[in-house]
């Protein structure tokens, strides 16, 4: 089914991470208002099919190429700066075809995806091709973009890194705690999850914790929280 979306950001001058937030919740700082609207045009996908979060930009690499999504920042190295959407998958394949030899992706600005199920896809491809993840400092990943950050067969995030994480949301409005524990939409986020390294445990406890909270909100996590949560690489 295709549709448009319509993205309004409309940042005040200081937004406060909810109250059900980490210990130490991370204040977000917008010194100006910024209005912005972004159409996009999407193949809808099955189950939080639409699910990212905005926030200040970071300072966006040129790189050598561009890939949808990605930049070439050199013969090993790559960086994803953008929302992804249900062509990402085959932007990923056809970077690594011009660029055989990258072996690390950088996290900058990742405010999600477009496509729930476009994106678990990209993110087995980048765990096939043995790619680590990596966040510099600075560097934001948010939303469905958390789960490409899982797939690196290395992770690691530097101080200053901040992640954001919330439910999914379909395409006609409906959440995780829509559906049974076992249905097949919430099972396919555990079996993911299982498949980036995780215990049976460890993957429940993970994905409880991005349902608790809204998908109009978001839970704020630096990479010393996100450290509790998953395995990171020094």
């Amino acid at each position: 089914m295709r549709r448009l979306a319509c993205l309004f950001l409309a940042l005040a001058a200081t937004l406060v991470s909810p109250a059900h937030a980490r210990p130490s919740p991370r204040a977000v700082v917008v010194e100006d208002v910024i209005v912005e609207q972004v159409v996009v045009e999407e193949v809808a996908g099955e189950g939080g099919s639409n699910r990212f979060v905005s926030a200040r930009p970071a300072a966006i690499p040129q790189g050598i190429a561009r890939f949808g999504p990605f930049r070439v920042i050199d013969g090993r190295r790559a960086a994803l700066v953008d929302v992804t959407d249900g062509r990402s998958p085959a932007a990923f394949a056809a970077m690594l075809a011009a660029y055989p030899s990258i072996a690390e992706l950088q996290l900058v600005d990742c405010p999600g995806t477009l496509d729930d199920t476009a994106n678990l896809r990209l993110g087995r491809m980048i765990r096939a091709r043995g790619v680590a993840t990596h966040v510099p400092s600075g560097g934001s990943v948010r939303s469905g973009a958390v789960e490409l950050f899982l797939a690196g067969k290395r992770r690691s995030a530097e101080p200053g890194a901040e992640f954001a994480v919330h439910a999914w949301e379909d395409e006609d409005g409906r959440h995780p705690g829509d559906f049974a524990k076992d249905a097949p939409v919430n099972l396919a986020y555990l079996a993911y999850y299982r498949e980036m390294g995780m215990s049976p445990i460890e993957a429940r406890a993970f994905y409880d914790m991005t349902n608790a909270v809204p998908h109009h909100d978001a839970r704020w996590l630096n990479a010393a929280q996100m450290g509790q949560w998953v395995r990171l690489d020094s």
